[in-house]
């Protein structure tokens, strides 16, 4: 399963740019914010060692899942060619509901350090007690 098939395929498309930045820790984060932003610093770091998924945890991309298991989203997340891609994350903002955290945010992609595009990305992470359960991505162009 490809866990950002669809997002490294956009982001590769789209539009060309310079800069890119990583997701940073915020103190003011609420413990699900906390987790979800595990998620979004791994996609940057290729290493998902640190996200907390549920054993069968899904990800639902543009209406197609992506992932059907933890072990499988992680497996994604740290080797997938497509996601070597992902360089960045920035102007991230969480608003949350129950259990459920929305992220929004702009996620830059290229290569050889370059990078090449920007697209805007809303996920929703659906987080019970400390583990993600569902994610669901919207991806967007992103023009600056």
């Amino acid at each position: 399963m490809r866990l950002i098939t669809t997002a490294a395929t956009a982001a590769l498309f789209l539009s060309i740019g310079t800069t890119v930045a990583a997701a940073q820790p915020v103190s003011t984060d609420s413990p699900r914010a906390a987790i979800a932003r595990t998620y979004l610093d791994a996609l940057v770091s290729h290493d998902a060692s640190a996200v907390p998924f549920a054993p069968d945890a899904t990800r639902v991309e543009m209406g197609l899942q992506t992932g059907s298991s933890g072990p499988g989203l992680s497996n994604e997340l740290n080797y997938s060619i497509l996601n070597q891609t992902i360089l960045g994350t920035r102007d991230i903002t969480f608003v949350e509901h129950g259990d459920t955290v929305t992220a929004y945010y702009l996620l830059d992609a290229g290569l050889g350090g370059t990078r090449m595009t920007t697209v805007r990305i809303t996920e929703k992470f659906v987080i019970p007690v400390d583990k993600i359960q569902y994610i669901e991505a919207n991806i967007q162009p992103f023009a600056e």
